[in-house]
């Protein structure tokens, strides 16, 4: 997940009802102000949210206890969620 203009400490990352992933924040994205031979402009990508929600539901074999990770890096949120491996 995209989301440019949050830092890691903006997003909350949980799980509901142990098959519910879900991503949260209250955070505001920064803008980037600019001023270029006397001209000002305000340059945003989209339009920032007033509070970020999604969820996503995990898959049954889904290791929900501690396998989840994720990290926050430019903007970009990846999520790790480990699964048992398939029954022979």
């Amino acid at each position: 997940m995209d989301e440019p203009g949050l830092s890691k400490s903006d997003i909350l990352v949980t799980v509901e009802d142990e098959n519910t992933l879900v991503l949260k924040s209250a955070g505001k994205r920064k803008r980037e102000d600019g001023d270029e031979e006397g001209c000002k402009y305000i340059r945003l990508e989209r339009k920032p949210p007033q509070m970020l929600l999604r969820k996503f539901r995990l898959p049954e074999n889904a290791i929900v206890s501690s396998a989840i990770t994720a990290k926050c890096e430019t903007g970009v949120l990846p999520v790790v969620v480990e699964k048992h491996p398939p029954p022979p």
